[in-house]
């Protein structure tokens, strides 16, 4: 009984614990800073970090399988300039193009995976270099400006019903992905790949087509985010998304999914986005009091250390959870 009741303690660890963590953050930030409530701030959070929320949930699915995909920040920055050069065509053309570009190179990552049989973490890595090369050489090396005479900047600096529309997009796109994951055969393919791919094929489901779908989804996802990054900063930024896959990856390792695959969640993956972006948030805010002054790298600092003591936390209560099940 005590090893029943231990098992369900962490379990529910996992599963509540960035919840409440966040929540705690929240409160915290309410209580010591003037205005951290205030539309402005929450805001322009959420407007932010919709790029971040984008690029985690493909990197959601992928981690879920047992892969990885470090090409998503390099993606984003393809996306963006791919989105700037065809923003004075319209939002459509722009929308589509970065889309497109983010497809490109997750199918590519879908083909060498799934195909060639190369690990993700070679396959990704690879097409990280890729598709940074890519995004330099169409934009020269330089930051290409997106066109202010179309409507395609609304993508990232306009609202709709008062709410960012980079946010809809994101909450949309959770939305999905949270029905695809847990109340489609689909989704359960995902899973059961992550928890035992041979046991998936031998069963008869299409496992093969599921990763390769997981990753050009991861792609995709990531060229949109790139689109709103253009979008929202005026300009597509070959250089931007240095670090992004680490956000993406810390996201959803915060987030409860297992980095050894076979069980995740969409919706906790969106709250460790959040409870990041807050961190980052709460550091902006006591830098303006002037108790501690620390730069935009310490952002990195403490997102390496998280992600290192999340999964050293993963690591101990699957331990505990296997002394649990003797």
């Amino acid at each position: 009984m005590n090893n029943l009741n231990t098992l369900q303690l962490f379990r529910g660890i996992g599963r509540y614990g960035v919840l409440i963590a966040l929540l705690l953050l929240i409160l915290f930030g309410w209580l010591r800073y003037e205005n951290f409530l205030g539309s402005f701030n929450v805001l322009t959070v959420l407007r932010y970090n919709s790029m971040f929320a984008l690029v985690a949930l493909g990197m959601c699915f992928v981690i879920i399988t047992g892969g990885i995909d470090l090409s998503v920040g390099s993606t984003a920055a393809l996306g963006s300039v791919v989105a700037a050069m065809l923003s004075p065509y319209g939002l459509v053309p722009g929308l589509l193009g970065g889309l497109l570009a983010g497809l490109v190179v997750g199918a590519i990552n879908a083909f060498v995976i799934t195909r060639l049989n190369i690990l993700p973490f070679i396959a990704t890595l690879a097409t990280m270099l890729a598709a940074s090369g890519c995004a330099l050489l169409l934009a020269g090396n330089q930051s290409v400006s997106v066109s202010y005479d179309t409507a395609f900047i609304e993508l990232g600096q306009g609202d709709v019903l008062g709410f960012p529309a980079p946010a809809w997009i994101a909450l949309i796109a959770y939305l999905a992905g949270s029905v695809v994951l847990n109340f489609t055969s689909f989704g359960r393919t995902v899973l059961s790949i992550g928890g035992n791919e041979d046991a998936t094929r031998l069963m008869g489901l299409p496992a093969n087509r599921v990763k390769a779908s997981v990753y050009m989804a991861s792609g995709a996802l990531a060229g949109l985010a790139g689109v709103i990054l253009a979008a929202q900063f005026g300009a597509g930024q070959p250089i931007e998304g240095v670090g992004w896959e680490l956000f993406a990856i810390a996201s959803v390792v915060v987030g409860g999914t297992l980095l050894t695959g076979g069980v995740g969640s969409v919706g906790t993956t969106l709250v460790g986005v959040l409870l990041l972006g807050l961190i980052f948030n709460i550091l902006n805010f006591e830098n303006g009091l002037g108790w501690i002054s620390l730069s935009a790298y310490w952002q990195s600092v403490i997102r390496g250390a998280l992600l290192l003591v999340v999964v050293a936390v993963q690591a101990k209560l699957a331990s505990r959870t296997e002394d649990a099940h003797p």
